[in-house]
Parts: C-alpha cells; structure tokens; sequence
C-alpha cells in the first residue's frame, strides 16, 4: 500500500495541518516507507514464535506482600474538620 500527494493532502486537511507541496512530497515518502516496513514486517513467517510481553528477557523482581506502615487512620481523623462513621465529610461542590 502506498498514499498518493493527493491522500497525503486530504489527509493533512482532516488533521487541520496546513502543509505546503515540498512538505507534503516529503511526507509522503515518510509515510510510504513506513507502510513498506509494516509490508516487510507482515510478509515474516511467525508460526510457532511465542508471544511476548516485552522485548528483552526480564523478570520483575517481587517482595512479599507484608504490610509496612501502622495504621494511622485515627490520627489523620483527629484533624479533618468534619467526619462521620469514619468517613470524611466534604462540602457539596456540585448541585
């Protein structure tokens, strides 16, 4: 597949970019070069190659799910101006 001056153009329009004639050939082979890859790409036989969830070998490193902090919920309660059944009132911003 590859776009024409005229679909670069229309293209262009849709976007609302205002691109002169020079612009407009320069982009169109940007945008055909790209589409050949995605042709070179597409024309590769990858039957049997497993999907991945990244380009390189990692593994993300896990701790235990411990919990590392007490409990303050008191504390930050003590100081809020209005509060109820433990939840924190605010003012009413949209009617």
């Amino acid at each position: 597949m590859s776009l024409t001056l005229e679909q670069v153009q229309r293209i262009a329009h849709l976007a609302r970019i205002e691109i002169s004639e020079s612009e407009a050939i320069t982009t169109q082979g940007h945008l055909n070069g790209i589409f050949e890859l995605i042709e070179q790409m597409q024309a590769v036989d990858t039957r049997g190659v497993e999907p991945m969830a990244h380009a390189q070998e990692v593994s993300q490193r896990l701790r235990e799910d411990v919990v590392s902090e007490t409990d303050r919920r008191a504390a930050y309660q003590a100081v809020a101006p209005e509060i109820e059944a433990g939840l924190y009132l605010v003012p009413k911003v949209i009617e």
